[in-house]
């Protein structure tokens, strides 16, 4: 069975929460001992750890998630129902191979059982086991990186923390439809590979774009199936890790905020934070960004594509091409539809809907065609 790759949680964790009070988050969550394994049925929400660090060379040998868990289970929830579960971790294989295949089996098993886990690393070179995780449920995948780097790597490279993106392309069956990178920074990036973002219709949005306005990021989420966050993407006076040394990134209150639009979104069903340098000190952001995501996801609106358009306001903006918006009556978020062509070898099989700002249906207004828009356009037609 799938879950019999995970190892029950640390005797430590289980005498640690048991003399917390019973409003504090360790009381409420359900664990995997050695003597029970959860029932699943009721569950929302799936905490993994995966005991993995090979896929890069900055990370400590051995994983320790202990810290987090301490310090998650010390927090208090907010008004939240949905039933969480820890299911221990996932141990380093005799390869990463091997952990790779453990991973994909654990994650697809809960995505199949409407369960969203919450995967807790190592390196982010796992991000691929994840994505792999997808391929026995037929549908097409977007994925949101949060990253100060884009992580192409050589074709003949083997899979790691900087070269995973090249693999995900590249390797059968391909169910990428869109990557998104929130957060990178052109001086680790060369050129060449800004381009390849651009000749690929991928979406990347740079640091100091999102820093001065953070909401422009929620359409990205709103539209993810995977978030992959890497810890390097905040600096390091707020993250508290110094290996690599971070002097500019995101600081601890906008890594919250990206993390609670990953939970808020009705779409994402797989939320990773990955390149853990096992600190005490950073611990304590990692526990809050797993907050947050928890938080957000308490407040899902269960809108589009789950909901109908009845409760939309339906928006036709004459442009070169009529463009057509609907603005949800309940949340007042927008979105606007991406045409399904019948002809060429096309993604999408049907008339969809894309996250969008009403900052994009202004701009169409101005006779300003949305590049979120058009990148959707072009990607289906190729």
């Amino acid at each position: 069975m799938e879950f019999d790759f995970l190892k029950p949680i640390d005797n430590e964790i289980l005498d640690f929460v048991e003399g917390f009070s019973s409003q504090q988050l360790g009381s409420k969550v359900v664990f995997h001992t050695e003597k029970e394994f959860p029932n699943l049925s009721k569950i929302k929400i799936a905490i993994i750890g995966v005991l993995e660090s090979r896929g890069d060379k900055n990370l400590n040998a051995q994983v320790d998630l202990l810290h987090i868990r301490k310090e998650l289970y010390s927090l208090f929830p907010g008004n939240w129902d949905a039933s969480i579960a820890d299911l221990g971790d996932i141990l380093a294989g005799n390869s990463s191979e091997d952990t790779y295949f453990a991973l994909k089996k654990v994650a697809s098993s809960l995505i199949k059982k409407k369960i969203i886990p919450i995967v807790i690393g190592g390196s982010q070179d796992l991000t691929y086991a994840l994505y792999r995780a997808y391929d026995d449920l037929e549908q097409m995948v977007n994925l949101v990186s949060i990253d100060n780097k884009f992580d192409f790597g050589k074709e003949s490279d083997t899979v790691s923390a900087d070269s995973y993106l090249t693999k995900i392309i590249i390797d059968e069956p391909n169910n990428l439809f869109n990557f998104s990178n929130v957060g990178f920074q052109t001086y680790y990036n060369s050129q060449e590979e800004i381009d390849l973002i651009d000749k690929l219709f991928f979406d990347a949005y740079r640091l100091g774009e999102v820093s001065n306005n953070i909401s422009v990021s929620e359409p990205v989420f709103r539209d993810a199936d995977i978030v992959s966050l890497d810890l390097t993407s905040v600096k390091s006076s707020d993250s508290g890790n110094n290996s690599p040394f971070a002097p500019n990134g995101f600081n601890g209150k906008e890594i919250c905020s990206l993390s609670r639009y990953a939970g808020i979104s009705d779409k994402v069903s797989l939320f990773g934070v990955f390149n853990h340098n096992s600190s005490q000190q950073e611990s304590v952001l990692v526990a809050q960004i797993i907050w947050y995501f928890i938080e957000g996801f308490h407040y899902r609106s269960n809108e589009y594509p789950f909901g109908s358009r009845d409760n939309y306001i339906k928006y036709i903006v004459p442009i070169e091409e009529e463009l057509v918006f609907y603005k949800s009556d309940k949340t007042d978020r927008w979105w606007i539809e991406i045409p399904f062509i019948s002809s060429g070898n096309n993604k999408l099989k049907k008339n969809t809907l894309l996250p969008c700002s009403y900052d994009e249906y202004l701009s169409a207004c101005n006779q300003e065609i949305p590049e979120r828009w058009w990148k959707a356009q072009r990607k289906n037609i190729v």
